[in-house]
């Protein structure tokens, strides 16, 4: 509990630290940088995983809130950017897992599951399962998350020029209490019976698919409270910050700057990806960025709802891409896999 505690003072002092400062979303930025430096300080950090589960949960109905009939017709032009996806992650993993293993000495499996940008907790259990380093799993997704989180808001506010201190919504006070019920049954029921299914990424995407249909039915007319997408940025950027706990100068030397050199890389081929879609006029390039930063979805929930995107566009092409690495995780290791000479 001492722990938990500490935890929460040092991500409330970023978020302070990041509002006297004027930096940009201080509610997600401020506990993830705040957390690392502690982590690399070596404070003793720990984070509350049901707590970080429940407030994904509250994206995922602010994403599933956004949806209209008018959206669902046109998400059908999306299948031109969508084609695309399963090619980032191709090269992804063409130019990754030679990176990790040649340039590193990462074994195959530490390299394979390390380069793919999936879910931290799928990446993990599959790289466990193929004989993989899973600390240093971790370190590599922990690191790909934060540096394209903390990158993307000064991308977004230096060369569009959009503003991320408008709040992400309006106050609870404001909304009728019926609103608030439904969306607190959404979050709950929804992540619950996502689970019950198996349904990856079920704290963010059960929630979003029944707002969804309670929003396109007309049941549900708001998003959450701005207090409540608050309280989400925090505990997912104290999150983030707090995968670091424990780290060894080893580790950083090793893991996270081999990280910190594969988060170039992919902020490269995601620039790419967004100046081909320009060129090809098939989406708005702050949506495209958005859409194909191999950043974390929940992260990427974030940023598209602060920075006024299109959120549907946005969440489409971050679940394809899991979709596609979860789907082609087994395979691509079954394909690699040495079988033993005799």
């Amino acid at each position: 509990m001492m722990r938990i505690a500490v935890t929460h003072v040092i991500a409330a002092i970023g978020v302070l630290v990041f509002h006297l400062l004027y930096l940009p979303l201080p509610w997600l930025l401020g506990p993830i940088i705040a957390c690392l430096v502690a982590a690399l300080a070596g404070v003793p950090m720990r984070g509350m995983r049901v707590v970080n589960d429940l407030m994904r949960t509250i994206l995922g109905v602010a994403v599933g809130a956004t949806f209209t009939w008018a959206l669902v017709v046109t998400m059908a032009d999306m299948w031109t950017t969508l084609m695309l996806v399963p090619v980032m992650v191709f090269l992804i993993g063409l130019i990754g897992v030679p990176y990790f293993q040649r340039l590193w000495g990462f074994d195959f499996a530490t390299s394979y599951y390390g380069a793919m940008p999936g879910g931290l907790q799928d990446m993990l259990l599959f790289g466990e399962e193929a004989g993989g380093d899973v600390r240093a799993l971790s370190l590599i997704h922990a690191t790909r998350v934060m540096v394209i989180v903390v990158a993307l808001p000064f991308i977004l506010k230096g060369y569009w020029g959009v503003d991320l201190s408008q709040p992400p919504g309006v106050p609870a006070a404001t909304l009728p209490l019926s609103q608030l019920a439904v969306m607190v049954f959404c979050g709950v029921a929804g992540w619950q019976i996502a689970k019950a299914v198996g349904l990856f990424g079920s704290s963010i995407l059960g929630p979003m698919i029944l707002a969804a249909i309670f929003a396109l039915a007309g049941i549900l007319e708001h998003r959450p409270p701005v207090e409540a997408i608050w309280a989400a940025q925090f505990f997912i950027g104290m999150t983030v910050g707090t995968k670091y706990a424990g780290v060894t100068g080893e580790e950083v030397r090793r893991d996270v700057i081999a990280a910190l050199g594969f988060c170039v890389i992919l902020l490269i081929l995601a620039a790419f990806f967004v100046e081909v879609v320009h060129l090809l006029a098939l989406a708005p390039p702050m949506e495209t960025l958005l859409a194909f930063a191999p950043g974390g979805q929940a992260e990427m929930a974030i940023l598209a709802l602060i920075a006024g995107a299109d959120v549907a566009f946005v969440i489409a092409h971050h679940v394809l891409r899991i979709v596609v690495v979860i789907l082609g995780a087994p395979i691509a290791a079954r394909f690699f896999t040495t079988k033993p000479a005799g």
